[in-house]
């Protein structure tokens, strides 16, 4: 209605706006034309609607269009298509045009009509089918024949095509060999013309069933038997007029065509059958296999309760075949074809042969068989069995208590033994008679005082509730009496015992079965103990053990007792003590020393002792006659806890208290040395330290020098050892004063003890070096620096200052020294080396060693694995100088200008964005470890070390001091003569200065007070005479010019004397060897002098000492601290322009020698006076 309005409204429109009547022949008409060119249209096909403008020769129209439903058509469009035609779409259809307000008119309508597709219709036969039927599907689509059909499976869009199981022919499917369930299935029919296509079929469903199962059973069940006859039956549940087919391991049987087949059986096989028919279904599916075994005659069994039997009881016999109860069974005995019938005596039940009664008669061989009568089979007989006839068990009496004698008065226990079984009741008989009271096993009988010789006659005989249930009555026992009451004897096998030792008295009797009784000072008294035992021991007894002991015996209940012992007397003394003593007397032993151990008994009386030592408990000498033991040497496997004991005959002292003895192996002291770097001036502590358990040491100490022959050595041979000291010392520090450059090298110690002397193992060697460079050579480092980065290359050079040749460098590491350059190094020459590629094991102490002897200055290397170092001076440097420190990077072009923060001793002292800081005037307050960090890691930490400058001297203050010298040097030498006016003969020095080599003087900064040469030579001279004056000089290392002492402006080496004086004690019949133990001695000092700079001061320090009387000891007594008077010579100002005087000093030492007794020591040659004139040593770090 609503398109009928719409229609109205555009004709009134059209009207009125052109003014003519709608017979207007300028009005062109709309044609509607329908594709394809049918009123009838099937659902799904495609539709198209055309409106054509008849006579307008206008093209661009717009279009109008009434449909049966709205917007079923697009407006303003010429054509309208309907892609899949419906029901909907069926009704009248009109069009117009319209051009510049000027519509055509309107189409004649044109009607649509919709028709639905035919459909296409499925059957199959049959349905349900069997497996490997056909199965046919047909498709048809109403009774028109033009049609062609499709095919589809599981999905209607999933096509069946032509294969070996699917056949399609025109209008039907053929499926072959079906054998599950199949689908579902559709069908569609197609054609060239209108309709081109029916609806799909519904799906249809393929079934398919089962096969009726076949399946075998047999007859008869069980075990079947070679030679029986068998019967298989085909059951087949469904359906019926079924043919039967046989098969025997597969093989069909032609001939058994019937549903039962019987047959005998004479292996083992497999059967199955299964069935055949003409109708639906045609097979049956066949039965699962049924094996048939078949089996050998099965063996009886024969079984016999009980056996053994005794006389009375019943026997049972069992026979069984296997499991199956269908057996019958037969018996034989004696022969396994005496068949055994029923009797009195003999049941038969079953499987069951019960003899009762058992007899002699019964014992034999036993036979059984079982047979099925009904399949007359047989069982093979089984193994026989024999029936043993036991005796009874047979009773016996015996006496319990008393053993041996019986005496009147004494109650007397007898028992019912029996030879096996237990759980017997007991019946007891006296002369044949029945005791109906006594039933239990064993009954006491009291025998009446006045009775002797035999009273009476008894047996037994037992019951039981099992077998056997009784015995056979035993023998008679006789029962006999003795007419007298016995005594004890009583033993010791000790009478003179030491307290703590064991005593045994033993009491005995002349039978056997008592309880004894202990008596002390009365017997009549309580006793001591009661024990059963014949014997009572007294263990670790005292003094008041001792006295008369008694012993009686008694037995029984009520206790007969027998008469008292006689009486022995036990003496008791207190036991001796052993004392065990280890000479020497130290808390450990070391290998291949000397022990010996001495045993004293204390409180022993006479001294016929002999000894017995022990080690860890067992014996080691089980014998001696001597008190002491001596191990010489001794080795480590002697260690252990030793005791030891007296032995007199059979007595023995109390062992002694354990002494630890334990054995090391050979010590090797360790060597320290304090400082390891030189300062000029300063002493230098050697310590020697072996374990520290050990006392009783004397320390030797060495100098390591260039091998020489006639010195000990290193085990390496790498150096000689030159002893320091001609004694050694008690003490195990040894101070080099003062320490210089003459003292740099390795030194050595060695500790020995006892008598004969036992040393220890040389030390590994310890170094004392000097950071200061040194007048022959020197040591240089390139890069100049004392810390590397790693894979760098790093080269040392000893460099030659003069004619000294035979110069080696050397390393020394915290775990090991080298002795010279190694061959990795690629090595130059001995006196230069080449690390091509550092590593961290590198880092050291290195200097430079001459064959004679001569040290360089030392230089510690560290090599950094890690990505910052610290650049600083190898060798010390002077007050005032200036001293730069770098920071050095591994990986310097990544950060140029890293902000570096510098250490000293740990604290943070200044910040630096350029990585380098400068010490501007540096002083000895700056001496210490410095380090830097960045953000590029830390460096290590590097010494440096700051020496004070050096003086100049003039030859004024150069003679001042001289004098000053030599005023000190005359009144020491007044003091000699005066001390020594009485001596027969006099001993005077002489001074040689040799002629000395040209030096040249190293770094200016270098201290001038030290010494640059080697040692001087020594002369001495002496007179006739027991009385000796010795006068060492060494000779300092200067100038030429030194020497004569001209030189106004270089510098003065100075040398200092030490004199000692010593007065030796009148002589006894012994003398003494020790001339340097107690030296009177005298140091003088002196410093060096300029023109114009300052002079040392001098000073003087005398000791008077007064020996103490030394008593008579195996050991030398150690002498008293010396008393010492100081002088001391202060600081003065020299006239006119001199500068500041240093201060000299001297040192004089004057001792007194007591009076001393005789002594093991061998005396010396001569009363000795020392004077020794020493170079100052050169300064160190």
């Amino acid at each position: 209605m609503e398109s009928t309005l719409i229609c109205v409204l555009l004709l009134l429109n059209t009207y009125i706006n052109s003014g003519h009547s709608e017979d207007d022949d300028g009005v062109a008409k709309a044609v509607l034309t329908i594709h394809p060119n049918s009123s009838q249209i099937f659902s799904g096909e495609s539709v198209t609607l055309r409106c054509v403008i008849q006579g307008g020769g206008v093209t661009d129209r717009e279009y109008r269009w009434l449909t049966p439903s709205t917007d079923q058509c697009p407006q303003k469009e010429h054509e309208c298509i309907i892609s899949a035609a419906e029901f909907s779409h069926s009704g009248d259809y009109r069009c117009l045009g319209s051009h510049q307000q000027q519509d055509s008119k309107w189409s004649d309508a044109v009607r649509l009509t919709v028709t639905p597709l035919p459909k296409a219709a499925l059957t199959v036969k049959p349905n349900h089918v069997f497996p490997g039927e056909t199965v046919t599907l047909m498709c048809s689509v109403g009774s028109d024949s033009i049609w062609n059909y499709q095919w589809y499976k599981d999905r209607n869009d999933n096509v069946v095509s032509q294969s070996v199981r699917h056949t399609i022919t025109g209008d039907t499917l053929t499926i072959n060999g079906a054998t599950v369930n199949e689908g579902p299935y559709w069908c569609q029919g197609e054609r060239e013309s209108r309709p081109t296509s029916s609806s799909i079929s519904d799906p249809v469903t393929i079934t398919v069933n089962a096969l009726p199962e076949a399946s075998v059973s047999v007859s008869p069940q069980g075990l079947l038997y070679s030679g029986e006859t068998v019967s298989l039956q085909c059951v087949i549940p469904d359906y019926t007029d079924w043919m039967f087919l046989w098969f025997r391991e597969n093989q069909q049987f032609p001939s058994q065509t019937s549903k039962s087949i019987t047959f005998p059986i004479t292996q083992t096989g497999q059967y199955r059958c299964e069935g055949k028919r003409r109708d639906h279904p045609r097979w049956s599916q066949p039965s699962e296999y049924v094996t048939i075994s078949v089996t050998a005659f099965p063996k009886a069994t024969l079984t016999v309760k009980p056996n053994p039997v005794f006389p009375g009881e019943t026997v049972t016999l069992m026979c069984s075949v296997g499991s199956d109860s269908i057996w019958s069974y037969k018996w034989y005995k004696d022969r396994n074809d005496n068949v055994v019938s029923q009797s009195v005596r003999h049941t038969i039940t079953g499987d069951t042969l019960t003899i009762s009664r058992a007899a002699e008669s019964v014992h034999g061989l036993y036979w059984c068989q079982g047979e099925i009568q009904s399949r007359s089979i047989s069982s093979i007989i089984s193994d026989p069995v024999t029936i043993t006839l036991n005796a009874l068990p047979t009773a016996s009496v015996k006496i319990v208590t008393p053993q041996g004698l019986l005496y009147p008065g004494e109650t007397v226990t007898l028992q019912c033994d029996m030879s096996d079984y237990t759980g017997w009741t007991y019946r007891w008989f006296r002369h044949n008679h029945h005791l109906p009271s006594q039933t239990s096993k064993a009954i006491d009988i009291t025998i009446p005082i006045t009775l002797t010789g035999q009273v009476g006659q008894y047996r037994c005989v037992g019951r039981r509730r099992d077998r056997p249930q009784m015995s056979y009555r035993s023998s008679a026992l006789p029962i006999i009496i003795t007419d007298y009451q016995p005594k004890t004897t009583l033993t010791s096998d000790k009478e003179d015992v030491f307290t703590g030792d064991r005593v045994t008295l033993s009491c005995t009797v002349e039978s056997p079965g008592w309880k004894f009784y202990w008596y002390r000072h009365r017997p009549d008294s309580t006793p001591v103990t009661t024990a059963s035992r014949y014997s009572y021991t007294l263990s670790r007894v005292s003094v008041s053990d001792g006295g008369q002991y008694w012993c009686r015996a008694g037995r029984g209940d009520p206790v007969y007792y027998t008469l008292y012992s006689d009486p022995v007397q036990i003496n008791i003394t207190e036991r001796p003590v052993a004392v065990l003593t280890l000479q020497p007397n130290w808390t450990q032993i070391f290998i291949r020393e000397t022990v010996t151990m001495r045993c004293d008994i204390q409180g022993g009386g006479d001294t016929d002792w002999n000894y017995r030592w022990y080690k860890n408990s067992p014996v080691v000498i089980s014998f001696n006659t001597k008190p002491e033991y001596r191990i010489s040497p001794v080795y480590m496997s002697n260690s252990g806890s030793y005791t030891c004991e007296g032995v007199k005959g059979n007595k023995f002292s109390k062992t002694s208290d354990a002494v630890k003895l334990t054995v090391s192996d050979q010590p090797q002291p360790v060597l320290s040395i304090s400082p390891q770097w030189l300062n000029p001036g300063d002493s230098v502590t050697l310590n020697c330290k072996v374990d520290k358990t050990s006392t009783g040491w004397r320390f030797s100490w060495y100098r390591a020098v260039p091998h020489r022959a006639g010195l000990p050595s290193l085990s390496d041979k790498s150096y000689s050892l030159q002893p320091l000291s001609d004694n050694g010392t008690s003490e195990d520090s040894y101070t080099l004063i003062p320490a210089g450059p003459t003292h740099t090298g390795g030194y050595v110690c060695r500790a020995g003890r006892g008598d004969p002397v036992y040393d220890t193992l040389y030390s590994e060697p310890q170094f004392l070096w000097s950071g200061d460079l040194q007048p022959s050579v020197s040591l240089t480092v390139l890069p100049n620096r004392t810390q590397h980065f790693t894979s760098k290359s790093l080269s040392l050079s000893c460099e030659l200052k003069g004619n000294s040749t035979g110069w080696r460098l050397k390393r020394h590491t915290e775990t090991a020294w080298l002795p010279e350059c190694v061959s990795t190094w690629r090595s130059i020459t001995e006196s230069t080396c080449t690390i091509t590629s550092l590593d961290t094991w590198y880092s050291g102490v290195f200097w430079c060693e001459s064959g004679s002897g001569e040290y360089s200055n030392a230089v510690n290397i560290t090599v950094n694995d890690g990505d910052v170092i610290l650049e600083s001076p190898v060798h010390p440097v002077t007050e005032g100088d200036s001293v730069p420190l770098t920071c050095t990077f591994r990986h310097q072009g990544t950060n140029p200008n890293p902000k570096t923060d510098f250490y000293k001793d740990g604290t943070l002292i200044k910040n630096e964005t350029t990585g380098e800081m400068t010490i501007p005037t540096v002083s000895k307050s700056d001496e210490g470890f410095y380090k830097c960090k960045s953000d590029e890691g830390e460096s290590p930490e590097s010494w440096v070390t700051v020496r004070a400058p050096g003086s100049s001297t003039s030859v004024l203050v150069a003679v001042v001091v001289g004098l000053v010298v030599a005023g000190v040097l005359l009144v020491i030498l007044l003091v000699l003569l005066v001390r020594y006016q009485n001596r027969k003969g006099s001993c005077f020095n002489r001074i040689f200065w040799p002629p000395q080599p040209q030096r040249t003087n190293q770094d200016p900064q270098q201290d001038q007070g030290s010494t640059q040469g080697q040692a001087p030579d020594t002369v001495y001279t002496c007179l006739h005479g027991d009385a000796n004056i010795y006068d060492t000089i060494n000779s300092s290392d200067n100038n030429d010019n030194d020497v004569a002492g001209a030189s106004a402006a270089g510098p003065s080496h100075v040398t200092y004397a030490q004199i000692q004086l010593k007065k030796l004690a009148k002589k006894k019949k012994e003398k003494r060897n020790y001339p340097k133990d107690y030296p009177v001695y005298s140091e003088v000092k002196t410093g060096k002098a300029t023109a114009a700079g300052p002079v040392d001061v001098t000073y003087a320090e005398v000791d008077l000492q007064k020996r103490a009387k030394a008593k008579k000891k195996r050991e030398t007594a150690t002498p008293p601290e010396p008393e010492s008077v100081y002088s001391l010579v202060k600081p003065y100002t020299v006239p006119a322009a001199a500068g500041p005087v240093d201060v000299t000093y001297a040192e004089v030492d004057l001792q007194k020698k007591v009076k001393t007794k005789k002594k093991r020591a061998t005396p010396p040659e001569a009363d000795s006076v020392y004077s020794q004139l020493k170079p100052r040593s050169c300064p160190g770090p």
